[in-house]
């Protein structure tokens, strides 16, 4: 169940993202129907609609430092829009479903191609290249530096998410997922989010891996 607050930033985030399009508004209710609906499917424990609005609430803390803030808010949007426990191509799903919706709203092939690839650098398996994937990134991997208490449901859903993997097996790839956190240079590329969550993140991780 959504709050009154929760419901205002989901309807004030559509409103500055997918209703600034040329499209119909039974249209543009409908898809936000469609993403509401797929964020709350039974099968998920992180990728929920908590995780999306987490996300929308720390994008409008740094809406003027990205270069296409639009861009950035409907990847936000449709980056965990498909998604699978056991697929392995959920984010070029969820881009493929972002691209086609921008150019039936009646976006630019320019730029549904640049929010198709603002959702797949959410793979995490390279480091982003350009400023707005810098802060998509950093959006994403914020729940790291969050409070302990967070983090420590955060990852309790994680495990939930994946409750049809053995023990020993989940806790292995765990260690790589996190430990390849812990390994980098600094875990976040722009610099908000560098001083807010960096320090934080990497004792959330220390504590977490010690834990497995």
């Amino acid at each position: 169940m959504i709050d009154e607050q929760n419901l205002q930033l989901l309807e004030r985030s559509w409103r500055r993202s997918f209703q600034t399009y040329p499209f119909s508004q039974n249209q543009s209710d409908s898809l936000f129907t469609q993403l509401l609906k797929a964020y709350s499917e039974s099968q998920r424990s992180y990728h929920t609609l908590q995780h999306l609005m987490e996300c929308l609430t720390k994008f409008e803390r740094v809406f003027e430092l990205s270069d296409h803030p639009r861009e950035i808010e409907v990847a936000l949007w449709f980056h965990d829009a498909i998604y699978d426990v056991k697929g392995h191509d959920n984010e070029r799903m969820s881009a493929d479903w972002a691209k086609k919706s921008v150019l039936d709203a009646g976006g630019t092939v320019d730029e549904g191609n640049r929010i198709y690839d603002l959702i797949m650098i959410t793979q995490h398996s390279a480091l982003p290249q350009t400023h707005d994937e810098k802060v998509l990134v950093d959006i994403d991997l914020s729940i790291l530096g969050e409070s302990m208490e967070r983090f420590d449901e955060y990852d309790r859903q994680v495990r939930q998410e994946y409750a049809w993997v053995a023990d020993d097996i989940f806790k292995e790839k765990r260690r790589e997922v996190l430990g390849g956190f812990l390994a980098r240079s600094q875990i976040f590329n722009s610099e908000y989010f560098f001083t807010h969550f960096e320090h934080f993140a990497r004792e959330n991780l220390k504590r977490a891996l010690s834990q497995l």
